[in-house]
C-alpha cells in the first residue's frame, strides 16, 4: 500500500483525493491544510470550474496536520501530493525531498524558472522522484495526439497550433499576481507550453505578442522555432473579457500523413463539442477515432496512476517529468519578455 499525504485541500487538493479513492493500492493517508474547517473535512466552501462541487468529507482515517514539517516527520508518508497556490510549490517540495518522500506537486512547478531549476536539483540531490501534476496528456484527445506524434503512425511532426482560453476567473482574486498564481501565462497556457515541450522538443527561439495587465501577460499569440526550420509551432492563449465562455481548447497538428483537429468549449454553462478528435488522412479519408470516457476525475485518475506506478516501479515518468515542467515554464518566461520587449527571444 502506497501512502500519500496531500498538501493543501483547495479545488485541486480535492480532486485528488477524490481520484485517489477510486485506486487500488494506494491511500491517502494525511493531509495537511490550515484551515481547520477543511482540515476536519467541510470542504462544502471549494469550488472550481469543472467537477464536483464541495461537500463534507469523512476523514476519521486520514491524519490530520497543520504543520508541513510534522507531517514530513511521518514515517508512514511514501508520497508528499503538494497542491499549495504556485508560490508555495518550491519551499514545499525542496523541504518534502529533504525528508525523503516522493513527491507530486501540482502545475506549473514553479512561478520562476529558477526555483524550478532548484527543485529539479533538490530531487537529484534526494534520490527521490519529482513528478509535476501536468494533466493534459491524460485527457484522451491529448493523449491521442500525443500517441500520434510521437510513434510516427503518421510520419514526422511538421507543426500545429494550440489554443486555451478563458473568460475572467473573478473567483481567483489574485490570478494576477505574479508572486502568487501568475496570470493566464502560467495557470493555463503552461498546458500547452508542456505539451509543445513534450512533443517537439525545446523551442530554439519564441515570437509573442499580446498585451499585459501590470506584470503579467493577459492575451498572447506565440509562435515557436526549432531547430528543425520546418516545423513551426504556434499558440494562442489567456483571458477575454466575455463571461459566456469560461473555457475553450483545442488544437490543429500537421504531421507528412495527417492532419489532427480538435476543437472544445464550454458556452453559456453547457459543453459543446465544435469538433471531436478528427484525422484528415493524407489519401483523403476523414477518420474519427472513439476514445475513452469517463467524467471529469477521470484523467486526474489516470495522471495519479502513472504517479504511483513510478514510485512503486522505480520508473520515472516520461509525461511528468520535473525537467519537463521546468522547462515549460522557462518558455513561458521567454513569452512574457517577448511581449514585454516586442522581441523574439532565444531559449
Amino acid at each position: 500500500m502506497l501512502n500519500v499525504g496531500i498538501v493543501g485541500i483547495g479545488f485541486m487538493g480535492m480532486i485528488h483525493y477524490l481520484a485517489y479513492q477510486r485506486m487500488r493500492g494506494v491511500k491517502v493517508h494525511a493531509i495537511c491544510e490550515l484551515d481547520p474547517v477543511r482540515r476536519r473535512g467541510d470542504w462544502r466552501t471549494i469550488k472550481g470550474n469543472f467537477g464536483p462541487p464541495g461537500e463534507q468529507m469523512d476523514l476519521s482515517s486520514v491524519a490530520q496536520y497543520a504543520d508541513l514539517d510534522a507531517m514530513l516527520a511521518d514515517p508512514k508518508l511514501d508520497l508528499v501530493d503538494i497542491c499549495l497556490p504556485t508560490a508555495g510549490h518550491a519551499p514545499a517540495t525542496i523541504k518534502a525531498l529533504a525528508a525523503g518522500k516522493h513527491v507530486l506537486c501540482e502545475k506549473p512547478i514553479a512561478l520562476k524558472p529558477a526555483d524550478g531549476i532548484a527543485m529539479v536539483e533538490a530531487a537529484d540531490q534526494a534520490g527521490r522522484m519529482l513528478m509535476i501534476g501536468h494533466v493534459l496528456p491524460f485527457f484522451p484527445e491529448y493523449r491521442f495526439a500525443y500517441d500520434a506524434m510521437t510513434s510516427g503512425k503518421y510520419g514526422r511532426i511538421l507543426g500545429g497550433h494550440f489554443k486555451r482560453m478563458i473568460s475572467d476567473p473573478l473567483w481567483m482574486p489574485r490570478f494576477y499576481d505574479p508572486a502568487v498564481i501568475g496570470g493566464p501565462m502560467l495557470d493555463l497556457h503552461v498546458h500547452d507550453a508542456h505539451f509543445i515541450r513534450l512533443t517537439c522538443g525545446m523551442p530554439r527561439t519564441v515570437q509573442c505578442v499580446g498585451t499585459m495587465r501590470g506584470e503579467v501577460v493577459d492575451r498572447f499569440h506565440a509562435q515557436f522555432r526549432f531547430e528543425d526550420p520546418e516545423l513551426i509551432v504556434t499558440a494562442a492563449s489567456g483571458v477575454i473579457a466575455q463571461q459566456g465562455r469560461p473555457f475553450t481548447h483545442g488544437y490543429e497538428i500537421y504531421l507528412e500523413k495527417a492532419t489532427l483537429i480538435y476543437d472544445f468549449a464550454v458556452i453559456d454553462g453547457q459543453p459543446v463539442l465544435a469538433m471531436p478528435v478528427t484525422v484528415l488522412m493524407h489519401d483523403g479519408q476523414v477518420l474519427r477515432p472513439e476514445l475513452s470516457g469517463g467524467d471529469a476525475i477521470t484523467p486526474f485518475e489516470n495522471e495519479l496512476t502513472e504517479v504511483v506506478q513510478a514510485v512503486q516501479s522505480g520508473i520515472p515518468s516520461p509525461l511528468l517529468a520535473g525537467v519537463l515542467a521546468r522547462d515549460a515554464v522557462i518558455i513561458c518566461q521567454k513569452e512574457t519578455e517577448s511581449v514585454a520587449t516586442g522581441l523574439a527571444g532565444p531559449l
